[in-house]
């Protein structure tokens, strides 16, 4: 009697996918015991975002976190999701570094490791399919999918050959938006099994609301695997609900085995600590339809709604959505998982945000076009191709084979800091974070962002303003209501208002940028807006002056005071969303002024740079 294995998601892409993978180890640790005696075939608990997250936010160090849940989790297989050539981080790394990634990995406790790569380019897996075999852990070749003029079913099955070409143990159809539909899945499970003796695992996010129908599809016609998330963090752009899952499979052919009274108690207990994450739930994280249309997998779409309230664009959220598409049908038709959902994402907003297609362009995309991550799936946009990186030559082979061994340089960059193997490689995913994160960690000051009180979260709490009030202007009388606010910046603060039920966003500034000028002849007092914001820094008066098209952190400042420069040069390079961005100077000239130095948080209404034109 078949019998379907459950991966159990909720300690990674779970909280990944609706919380902006926020959740603290502090948090996972009284429950680790009854998730490790469940009878899960895996806990997928690291990689992914995690990594990331627990540098930049949490101030954590995630080999210590992977340590302590092996500890707790004597039973278990933990599972991770690994990026191939691109590991964790979001370039692709040389062989050394990756093989080295992946044994301290099953060092501290890795069993199953699934390794995708978000160009299917089985080129930039074979390395970390190769290091996990000789580890002697499970090595689970994952597909991406996708749909697109380019992606049909003997692709995938094609992929699928090549994967158990590799030595892989199991091979897994990776659905991290939510594209799967039944019939199809059904077509694709019985395809592969009919090219493969490999088990079929199904990973298929719940954005759609077809993830359940589609894995009862693959079971009947031969998947052996389902990936899905305890039901306190299930559902949209999660996963399908593990005990619904387990429920409609019991008693059948296809029984889990699991006892849904012991996945109930999982559940209660992480139904309360998500409350505690109320500040990074968002609007954008239930059931969606259009992500058959625009492809942002779960993963992603509860970070990209925090990164754009950060910018104070919440409301334009539709229009990035509906540009997603269009980057991607540009660059040839990847298929959105980290790093390219992040790449074309990120691309997206700028082109939103900056009032113009391509008109600020990011590094990594220019990696991108260069061939840097591998071999676009489909034609990409020539035109695009050229705004971006002009004649510059385009890679046809596999990327890492241009890559220079790149640990030993590693350890001598960071000497001094690093305590460890794990923290050079920590420092070879996120440099500059890591550096930080190091001399924190040593100074005995990590802290992580705070979650807000409860309190906070409820309507209305510590206002005394009113929310919702008439004015009258020139004669005409209008019903406002506050509807929310975004998050302050140094210069401004959002807030969405409903005017006569039209939605609307408006930017408020602080008092420390208004001076008060001098008194009129009616006594009254002229408000006049300072020059400098409330860094210090100019606001943007001429051609010259050099600004950012959102707020992020400066990585590197790439000229001087005295310097000349052309229209187009790079002079600063900014991190944004994740993503590292050139800025190019306005106009040709010489640098008068730089205001800014590496590690300076900025925001698009401040001159970081002065150029004087020629």
């Amino acid at each position: 009697m078949p019998k379907i294995h459950i991966t159990e998601l909720v300690l990674r892409d779970g909280h990944q996918s609706l919380i902006a993978t926020r959740m603290r180890l502090d948090d996972m640790l009284p429950i680790l015991p009854k998730l490790d005696s469940a009878g899960f075939w895996s806990l997928e608990a690291w990689g992914g975002a995690t990594f990331d997250t627990c540098v930049r936010f949490l101030r954590e160090d995630p080999w210590e976190r992977l340590k302590t849940l092996r500890k707790h989790l004597p039973n278990s297989r933990i599972q991770m999701l690994l990026r191939g050539q691109n590991l964790l981080g979001y370039r692709h790394y040389p062989d050394d570094v990756a093989r080295a990634f992946v044994q301290k990995s099953a060092d501290n406790g890795v069993d199953v490791f699934r390794i995708f790569d978000a160009m299917n380019d089985l080129r930039n897996m074979r390395v970390s399919i190769e290091a996990v075999k000789k580890a002697g852990k499970h090595a689970e070749g994952a597909i991406s999918y996708t749909t697109s003029p380019v992606h049909d079913i003997p692709h995938f099955v094609a992929l699928a050959k090549e994967l158990e070409a590799m030595d892989c143990d199991t091979v897994a159809i990776k659905d991290m938006a939510g594209l799967l539909t039944p019939y199809t899945t059904a077509e694709l499970v019985k395809a592969i099994k009919a090219a493969v003796n490999m088990p079929i695992h199904i990973h298929s996010h719940a954005t759609s609301g077809l993830s359940a129908m589609s894995f009862l599809k693959g079971v009947e016609n031969g998947a052996t695997m389902l990936d899905t998330c305890n039901s306190s963090f299930g559902e949209g752009a999660s996963h399908s609900s593990t005990e619904s899952i387990v429920a409609a499979l019991a008693g059948t052919e296809y029984d889990t085995g699991l006892d849904l009274g012991k996945l109930q108690e999982i559940t209660a207990y992480f139904r309360e600590v998500r409350k505690k994450y109320w500040q990074y739930e968002s609007a954008f994280t239930g059931v969606d339809t259009r992500v058959l249309v625009n492809q942002v997998p779960g993963g992603m779409i509860s970070n990209l709604s925090n990164q754009l309230k950060e910018q104070g664009s919440i409301n334009r959220m539709d229009e990035v959505l509906a540009e997603i598409p269009r980057v991607r049908e540009d660059l040839g038709f990847p298929p959105l998982v980290t790093p390219t959902s992040q790449i074309v994402g990120t691309q997206a907003v700028l082109n939103v945000l900056t009032g113009g297609r391509y008109k600020t362009v990011t590094t990594e995309v220019k990696h991108y076009l260069q061939g840097q991550y591998g071999k676009a799936p489909g034609t990409i946009n020539q035109q695009v191709r050229s705004m971006a990186i002009g004649s510059a030559d385009v890679i046809e082979c596999r990327p890492a084979d241009k890559l220079e061994p790149e640990l030993d340089k590693l350890r001598s960059e960071i000497e001094g800091l690093a305590k460890s193997e794990e923290d050079t490689l920590t420092y070879a995913m996120f440099p500059d974070l890591a550096r930080t994160f190091f001399q924190e960690r040593a100074a005995g000051t990590l802290k992580a962002e705070p979650l807000l009180s409860k309190e906070a979260a409820q309507p209305g709490a510590n206002r005394y303003a009113p929310n919702e009030f008439k004015i009258t202007l020139h004669g005409e009388t209008y019903h406002i209501k506050l509807t929310g606010s975004g998050q302050a910046g140094e210069d401004q603060r959002p807030f969405y208002v409903s005017v006569d039920g039209v939605n609307e966003e408006v930017f408020v500034e602080t008092l420390s940028e208004i001076e008060v000028g001098v008194t009129g002849s009616n006594g009254s007092r002229a408000k006049t807006k300072s020059t400098e914001t409330a860094s210090g820094r100019p606001r943007p008066a001429h051609q010259g002056h050099v600004t950012t098209a959102m707020p992020g952190t400066i990585v590197d400042v790439l000229v001087e005071t005295g310097k000349k420069v052309k229209a187009g040069d790079p002079v600063l390079v900014i991190e944004a969303m994740k993503m590292e961005n050139e800025v190019q100077a306005p106009v040709t000239g010489t640098v008068i002024g730089v205001f800014v130095k590496k590690g300076d948080s900025v925001t698009p209404d401040e001159s970081l740079v002065e150029i004087q034109p020629e």
